[in-house]
């Protein structure tokens, strides 16, 4: 099969698509021929041989990222009904990995495509998706919140918007540049309220923030980009209010000051580590997010580029080029 191989810790060129050797299913495992592969941007950090306590250890070497895999059953291993064949599956967590033609997962970690879901969709909601559940989970969020959402043209970000928008709450979502904002803004559909977008690229977009809301005051920041985006989101936060970590895409985490909290009675939380430090509802939140989606109420944003271009794609998420969710296509 070919597969996409990391040899060295480095740059995206280091990603190299070869030839490898068909993987095997063990005892309780099954073999998917991948229909699609999600690229999450972690792994970009992880590719280059960086540790983050967001990430998982770095693996290996030589190694096959991926563990968000979409496809068909095409062998079973020991132990495993031949029922399974043919069967269209999701999982997030296949190995030896979904930069791949073919991929093994334990069999009680697959979930059933929702019919109707594409693989594409379906394996953006397995990770994307069941974290954006678990994200709001935290959050809370009730239809009388002004939701200022930030990095809202990512693939969690589209999904917080359209969650925060469809239950009734007032949604601003702050993206990088005007293709982005506008993406951001026909997330309000056709009927309703609007999605507020702001460009926060540009300078004074905190003002137009509160312009926007018409002197309302923002009751509940969800927050994936980290660094001074953050801090200017929390400066817009009525006192009161809930700031939740979602991410930290720049790179640089944001942690408001206790002393501030406290003054203005704000609850901050950091809703990843609070995700990471509970795993056993990560099932049931893949399979909210994957029924979400095939109801029609989360609609994931994807672009989907041949596993060959893997190097290219690790690339383009680096310098910000990319929006939705990245899927690798055999």
């Amino acid at each position: 099969m070919h597969a996409v191989v990391l040899h060295e810790f480095g740059p995206a060129a280091n990603l190299s698509y070869e030839s490898v050797p068909d993987p095997v299913p063990g005892p309780g495992q099954v073999r998917v021929a991948v229909r699609a592969a999600g690229v999450h941007f972690v792994e970009t950090v992880m590719r280059a041989g960086a540790a983050s306590d967001l990430a998982p250890p770095l693996p290996e070497l030589p190694s096959i990222f991926g563990g968000e895999v979409a496809g068909v059953v095409d062998s079973v291993g020991p132990g495993v009904g031949q029922e399974w064949l043919g069967r269209n599956v999701v999982t997030a967590r296949g190995g030896p990995g979904g930069y791949a033609e073919l991929a093994v997962a334990e069999v009680d970690e697959l979930h059933a495509v929702p019919e109707g879901l594409g693989f594409e969709a379906a394996v953006a909601m397995v990770v994307t998706g069941a974290t954006t559940m678990g994200l709001l989970d935290v959050a809370e969020l009730r239809p009388d919140d002004v939701v200022l959402v930030t990095s809202a043209a990512g693939g969690v970000g589209r999904l917080v918007v359209q969650y925060a928008h469809e239950m009734g709450a007032t949604v601003v979502g702050a993206a990088g540049g005007p293709g982005k904002v506008a993406a951001v803004r026909k997330l309000g559909g056709g009927g309703g309220a609007e999605v507020i977008g702001v460009d926060y690229g540009e300078d004074g977009w905190a003002d137009e923030v509160r312009a926007r809301i018409g002197g309302r005051r923002v009751t509940v920041v969800l927050d994936g980009v980290g660094g001074e985006k953050a801090a200017a989101a929390f400066e817009l936060l009525a006192d009161g209010g809930r700031f939740v970590s979602i991410g930290s895409a720049s790179q640089v985490e944001f942690v408001p000051d206790d002393a501030v909290l406290a003054e203005r009675g704000i609850t901050y939380r950091n809703a990843l580590l609070e995700l990471l430090g509970n795993p056993e509802a990560r099932p049931d939140q893949e399979r909210r997010s994957l029924a979400a989606a095939a109801a029609g109420r989360l609609t994931p944003a994807v672009q989907s580029f041949p596993l060959a271009h893997a190097a290219e794609v690790h690339a383009a998420l680096e310098r910000r080029e990319t929006t939705g969710k990245v899927v690798l296509v055999p």
